[in-house]
This record gives structure tokens, C-alpha cells and sequence, in this order.
């Protein structure tokens, strides 16, 4: 009897997804192409950045398995694709786990399977890109197998939001595909959002994904315009929010960081520019609302190291030689993922021009910096009385920031977590 569920990448899409779909009675599968890491996780060691172990040991005596066998993936009605995208030095997004996930169920793939991509893509890609590698052993999407693309929205550490309560939008190449994946989805979601097609869904995650990045691109730009002026920029927002109509209150930060990366548009590839009937053509319309706030999010960290040496400057002293303490180099408060964190470029900054470093989080116990280990503060209360500068880069649940606002001798606070003239505030 075949496996309901075969998820192809046991990341922070996956291991999620897995979890929802096994808590629903679903009896799902893991694929992990490395040994080593799918026995990690059978052994309930769970991937940085992904679940809680408790969630991890729950879904192992649910019956949850890895496996670097793909021979399993041949007795699945459903195969989900979670494999990573990270972006290359190029800015564009790296399809090569795609590709290798796709080759290894190609080659296992049976009739009237469903496959979905959930991984983050250009529009085009489940068309131009993985379909012709799932077809290669003679099966057509659309004909023999269902083929559709769902955009991953998972927000780690949202308690509010999670993957049953949070509408899933489904695109498949044909309307019998999109049925299909919507009925699967449909056991443990409770809103199924069907959209035109595979390129439909595509966008949705890259409007989704470059909403957040330009409208916080804006509130990065408000941030210095403000400090200039002498402006509170977080009283504005404060009152701002308040509008119950045609506003929603973006905050500024040291950077963005993050899994969703903004869409470079100059790095699409030629098959996200092909439509339907296979004509090429290249796009003449590039995003640049999205090129401005990456340049606008890109110089961030710059602007804290200035705001930070400014600060010293006022107070008689120098950056270079100066002790400064960093407090939380996440992306995302109250988690353990340092991926895109803006912190490593400010640390690198920082220690360039001669500063004297050291941080604290909670959630990471060892950091490095230009390939050499960051001294790590065990006492947060003396760390932050020593250092001549503590700069608040992510504000965990755990931080007293009144309490270290009093003990630290001076305080920029780039989240505006601090009470009102308590800390210098980007």
C-alpha cells in the first residue's frame, strides 16, 4: 500500500509541512539525499531553524521517517518539492537542489501521482524548468501525473498563523491538477485558494515576498529622513498605525534578513520568460520598486555602523578601540535562524574600524565574524555596564531593555523596542 505523502527536502518548508500533514493522520515520508542528516532526524535531532525538538519526537512516533532512499518516492500518491532556494553570488536564486530533488523522483515517478513545488521560484520555473526534468522518463504532467505550484507562507515563530489556518494557494498546469493538489492540501488546511495557473502562484509568492521588502525599504528610508530632521520616527508610526484604512505599519531595522529574499529582477532566467506556447521572449519591464529597496535594505547595516560611531562621538569617545556589545544576531526575534542577519555585516564593519566586539542572544551560543569567533557575553547585565556602546540589533522576549537601558553606558536601539528617551532609537 502506497505512502499518502513523500516531502522532498527537510528544511524550514518541509519539516513543517511534514508535521501538519502527520499530526492530520497523513502517513508521510521524509527525503533527504544526505545519510547522515536524514539519521539526525530520525534520532529526533532537529535541522536549525526548522521545529522544536518536542515537535520533531511527535511526529516520529507518529510515524514519521527520513530517508536518502529514493526508491520510496515510487510508492507515494503525493510528492511535495521543499527544496532549498538560496541565493547565489549572483542574486539569483539557485535552482540546484530543485533539480537534483526533481532527478530523484523522476526516476521513481508513477502515474497519478501529484507533484507540487513549494519551494521559493521565478514565475515560469514548474513549467519551464521542472516539468521537462519530471517528464523525462516518458510521463506527461497533466496527462499521466498531476503537476502544480503552492507558494510556501510559512512565518517561523508566528503564533497566531500556521499552516491550518492559513489559506493555501494552489496554481496547477491543468484544472484536474489543481483539484488534485487541492484535495490533498484540503486534509489540513482549512482554506484552499485556487489560482489561474502554475505562473499565478509563482507571482503571488513574488508579490507577497517583495511587499514586505519594499515596504520596509520605505520605513528604512523614513528612518534616516526622520533622524535628520530630528523627528521620532516610531511616535509617527505609533500614531500613524492608528488610520483604519489604507495603511499598514511597516518598521524600520539594521537590514532585512530572512529565507524570502527579494526577486532580483535582472537575474530572472530565460525560461521565466516564456509563455505558454513557448515563444521566447525577455522581459521588459523589470522591477525597479524592487531594485530600490534592496539598494535602500542593502545599505542599512552601513547606516548603523555610522549611527554607532556618531553616538561614541558625542559622547568624546572612538569607535576604533571601543568596546561594543551586540545584542541578538538573528534575523527574526525569539529564534535561532541567524540566515540573512544583518548582524555579520555590521560585526564585520564594526571590527574593521577597529571596535572591540562582543554579543549576546539567547539562542546562539557560538558566532563568528570574518571567520574568527566573536566573544560571547556571560553575564548580559555586566556585558552591557563594560561595554562603551551595546547596540540592540534584535529584540528577544528575554531582553530587559529598561533595565539595560540603565546599565548600559550608551544604547542605540535599531528595533525602537526601548521606552521613549531611554535609548537612542534609529
Amino acid at each position: 500500500m502506497p505512502a499518502d505523502l513523500a516531502v522532498l527536502g527537510l528544511g524550514r518548508t518541509g519539516l513543517p509541512l511534514a508535521q501538519a500533514a502527520t499530526a492530520a493522520g497523513v502517513g508521510v515520508i521524509g527525503y533527504e539525499p544526505d545519510p547522515a542528516a536524514a539519521a539526525d532526524i530520525n534520532a529526533g535531532r532537529v535541522p536549525p531553524g526548522t521545529l522544536a525538538a518536542a515537535d520533531l519526537r511527535r511526529m516520529l512516533a507518529g510515524g514519521f521517517r527520513a530517508t536518502a532512499d529514493p526508491a520510496v518516492l515510487g510508492r507515494v500518491r503525493t510528492a511535495v518539492i521543499c527544496a532549498p532556494t538560496p541565493l547565489g553570488e549572483d542574486r539569483a536564486l539557485d535552482l540546484t537542489a530543485v533539480s537534483a530533488a526533481a532527478r530523484a523522483l523522476a526516476g521513481h515517478l508513477r502515474p497519478h501521482t501529484t507533484v507540487v513545488l513549494e519551494s521559493a521560484v521565478y514565475p515560469g520555473t514548474t513549467e519551464g524548468f521542472l516539468r521537462p526534468l519530471l517528464e523525462a522518463d516518458g510521463l506527461r504532467a497533466g496527462r499521466d501525473f498531476h503537476l502544480a505550484y503552492s507558494p510556501s507562507r510559512l512565518d517561523p515563530g508566528n503564533r497566531d498563523f500556521h499552516l491550518a489556518n492559513t489559506p493555501k494557494v494552489i496554481g496547477g498546469c491543468t484544472p484536474a491538477c489543481t483539484e488534485a493538489a487541492a484535495a490533498f492540501y484540503g486534509r489540513f488546511t482549512e482554506r484552499i485558494v485556487r489560482a489561474r495557473g502554475p505562473r499565478e502562484a509563482e507571482a503571488v509568492n513574488l508579490l507577497e515576498t517583495n511587499y514586505r521588502h519594499v515596504n520596509i525599504a520605505f520605513a528604512n528610508e523614513m528612518a534616516v529622513f526622520c533622524h535628520d530632521l530630528g523627528v521620532d520616527l516610531w511616535d509617527v508610526i505609533r500614531c500613524a498605525e492608528t488610520k483604519p484604512f489604507g495603511f499598514q505599519a511597516f518598521r524600520p531595522g539594521p537590514g532585512v534578513g530572512g529565507p524570502a529574499a527579494a526577486l532580483d529582477p535582472n537575474a530572472v532566467p530565460l525560461f521565466a520568460a516564456m509563455p505558454a506556447q513557448g515563444q521566447a521572449r525577455m522581459l521588459g519591464h523589470p522591477l525597479r520598486m524592487v531594485e530600490l529597496a534592496q539598494e535602500v535594505n542593502s545599505r542599512m547595516p552601513r547606516y548603523v555602523v555610522q549611527r554607532a560611531a556618531a553616538l561614541l562621538n558625542e559622547h568624546g569617545k572612538s569607535l576604533r578601540g571601543a568596546r561594543v556589545l551586540l545584542l541578538g544576531v538573528t534575523y527574526k526575534a525569539d529564534l535561532a535562524s541567524q540566515e540573512g542577519a544583518p548582524a555579520r555585516e555590521i560585526g564585520t564593519r564594526l571590527i574593521e574600524l577597529g571596535a572591540q566586539l562582543c554579543y549576546h542572544d539567547p539562542y546562539v551560543p557560538q558566532w563568528r565574524v570574518l571567520d574568527r569567533p566573536v566573544p560571547r557575553a556571560d553575564s548580559l547585565w555586566e556585558a552591557a555596564s563594560e561595554a562603551d556602546l551595546t547596540v540592540l540589533l534584535q529584540h528577544h522576549r528575554t531582553y530587559d531593555l529598561q533595565g539595560l537601558a540603565v546599565k548600559a553606558q550608551l544604547l542605540l536601539d535599531t528595533r525602537g523596542a526601548t521606552p521613549a528617551g531611554a535609548a537612542a532609537r534609529l
